[in-house]
């Protein structure tokens, strides 16, 4: 529990800075922002209860929002998020994983982790975007920037998420 804990709070810190300090400087074509502090959340246990998954979900939105000046936007985005994350797990998965399952390629398998991480990146940019636009005005511009942000923000996470793999492999022969 201890080590969950301390695992936790790394991720937390380290994706949290990583985002704030270098990742919301980088704008493609002024449309995509990779947003990669969505992993942090996406790697907790499954089996989290609600509260603890709200309560996480919304801390780390509001670390964001506290650092980019965007007061709730962030913090929204991601409760929303960690509120369907459980529920989308059952229905992606099943209802026969253990609990205290962290996600990943190896425990979820690479098609299944891939449809999870894309749902859970949709819901967030939609909400993200919609809230930072408040308008349909230019609607096919709101949708580039969407789909440009959650393709760099999955590639990231499909990055930090080979690099996991390959560092527990190693780990693992060690």
């Amino acid at each position: 529990m201890i080590n969950d804990f301390v695992r936790n709070l790394i991720y937390f810190i380290l994706f949290v800075s990583i985002q704030v300090l270098f990742l919301n400087h980088i704008h493609f074509l002024r449309m995509a922002t990779p947003f990669l502090y969505v992993y942090f959340f996406l790697k907790l246990p499954y089996g989290m209860s609600r509260s603890q998954m709200l309560f996480l979900s919304f801390i780390t939105g509001l670390a964001i929002d506290a650092f980019t000046n965007t007061p709730g936007m962030h913090a929204a985005a991601c409760t929303l998020a960690g509120f369907v994350r459980e529920p989308l797990i059952r229905f992606l998965i099943g209802k026969d994983m253990p609990e205290g399952l962290y996600p990943s390629f190896r425990t979820f398998g690479y098609g299944s982790f891939f449809r999870y991480t894309f749902l859970i990146v949709a819901i967030h940019h939609l909400i993200l975007f919609g809230i930072e636009s408040l308008s349909l005005f230019d609607p096919l511009s709101l949708a580039l920037r969407i789909l440009g942000s959650m393709a760099v923000t999955i590639l990231l996470v499909f990055a930090a998420e080979a690099f996991n793999l390959e560092s527990q492999r190693s780990g693992e022969k060690q």
